[in-house]
């Protein structure tokens, strides 16, 4: 009887060391990492704001780490012989979201000297000043005094004479009618939208004489995508702060402006591209904040840009919404992203102030973005899902997210400011909701806005076509 025992306990235990066998083959502990089209190794996320990452879980593991299917109580033997399994590893907290907000800082447009006295002599410090040249006004940044709850210090500058532009130092985050063959991995993009890029000189539509702005990470000059095109990215200053890195900005870039020489391909290669690094890096978070948005949206005005790409997303806050007002009144259209966080998320910002074009994101099948926000504030969708565009360092990669739907409407926005050099913003962004391509129910609605944007109604003469939807 021992005997007996002692072969039954050999062969479980035989069995027990074998690997485990899945539905994805034997040895399933060993995870793929995630293909870089064999790029770069350093675009692992395809959206700051939290676009495509599934997270713990997405390729067959649990919380901590181990191959899903594990025995949660011990192995056989275990429970054969009554033995006690090792205590489980804990799992790892889950990551605390992100902060909305600088911790101890105020930004507050035209203080008197009289109340900034006043302040400096409570403890507040000023950071950091800046002149906003658009509307005459001059920006700081200021430090509440130690032991001061931030949302006191709020109250007790706005009850100042000069203090009631004043807000929280808020967080953003990264969000054709011509029949010529398209090839290439950017034509299920550009199918959805009816655009081909002139192949002759015949026609002036899609050579844009209007300047675009475009305020993200910092962008690789020297990637290939920018060969030959009128690129300009202006000085800007954080403060010291660490420099954001290239990933998103290179992308959203190259996605407007990519030349046809290499693989990622843009809408518009002869357009004028002016943009602004207007994020810094805090550990692993990357993010700018009103007082560096307020600056280079200045910054662009000042360099005569007509309109304006924002992939980002963040609060409400009275200085921005002052200054994309004050934009639209000099008749500068900002087009901004719909945001990630989901379809029961609240509106973002600035997407979702009125003189701005909001931009969702839909795929090849024209189905929206399952993590792309939703509201009222919706105005047109554009191809935002496995977008082929440059990496950051060298070659093409897919990306996924609002962000990279915006500069879509960005580019239509752009060539037809050039063809109808008379229309005010609130014209462009009427004619392109007009002539979108419906989806979703019937007329405008909380997930497409008005449809899909479409730029062959744009160009005049052009042959009419038909977006290529996939089944």
């Amino acid at each position: 009887m021992l005997k007996y025992l002692f072969h039954i306990a050999l062969t479980l235990l035989v069995i027990a060391a074998l690997p485990l066998v899945s539905s994805e083959g034997p040895f399933s502990a060993v995870a793929l990492a995630d293909d870089d089209d064999g790029d770069d190794g350093d675009d692992r996320d395809d959206d700051r704001d939290n676009d495509d990452d599934d997270g713990p879980g997405s390729r067959g593991r649990n919380g901590n780490g181990a191959t899903g299917g594990a025995n949660p109580g011990g192995n056989l033997l275990d429970l054969l012989f009554g033995r006690t399994p090792p205590a489980r590893t804990t799992q790892s907290p889950p990551p605390q979201p992100l902060p909305t907000r600088a911790a101890d800082e105020i930004v507050v447009l035209d203080l008197s000297q009289e109340d900034l006295d006043g302040l400096l002599a409570l403890g507040y410090e000023v950071l950091q000043v800046t002149e906003v040249t658009l509307f005459d006004s001059t920006l700081r940044r200021m430090r509440v005094p130690s032991g001061t709850p931030l949302e006191t210090a709020l109250e007790e500058i706005r009850q100042l004479p000069s203090g009631q532009a004043a807000d929280f130092n808020h967080f953003y985050r990264m969000s054709e009618g011509f029949n010529t063959p398209c090839e290439g991995l950017h034509c299920t993009s550009f199918d959805l939208i009816s655009w081909r890029p002139p192949a002759s000189a015949v026609a002036s539509c899609g050579r844009p004489t209007v300047r675009i702005g475009l305020i993200d990470t910092d962008i690789n000059p020297d990637h290939e995508a920018f060969i030959g095109s009128q690129l300009s990215v202006l000085d800007f200053d954080t403060g010291g702060l660490a420099t954001s890195g290239a990933q998103h900005g290179t992308a959203v870039a190259a996605i407007l402006i990519g030349s046809r020489t290499g693989r990622a391909h843009g809408l518009l290669p002869e357009a004028q591209l002016v943009a602004v690094d207007a994020f810094y890096a805090a550990g692993r978070d990357e993010r700018s904040d009103a007082f560096n948005l307020v600056q280079a949206m200045d910054q662009l005005a000042e360099a005569q840009v007509d309109v304006i790409n924002m992939s980002l997303a963040g609060p409400h806050n009275v200085l921005l919404e002052e200054m994309v007002a004050q934009m639209s009144d000099a008749q500068i259209l900002i087009v901004s992203a719909a945001g990630n966080d989901g379809p029961r998320a609240a509106p973002v910002f600035p997407g979702a102030y009125d003189p701005v074009l909001t931009v969702t994101a839909v795929d090849a099948s024209g189905r929206v973005y399952r993590r792309a926000g939703r509201g009222p504030h919706v105005d047109l969708a554009a191809p935002g899902v496995e977008v082929w565009t440059a990496a950051s360092v060298r070659g093409v990669r897919t990306k996924t997210g609002t962000s990279f739907a915006a500069p879509f409407a960005t580019a239509a926005a752009a060539v037809l400011m050039s063809e109808q050099p008379d229309m005010t913003v609130a014209q462009v962004k009427a004619f392109l909701r007009e002539t979108a391509l419906d989806l979703g129910d019937e007329g405008p609605d909380e997930v497409f806005g008005a449809g899909l944007v479409q730029f062959a109604p744009i160009c005049s003469g052009l042959p009419p076509t038909e977006p290529l939807l996939l089944e």
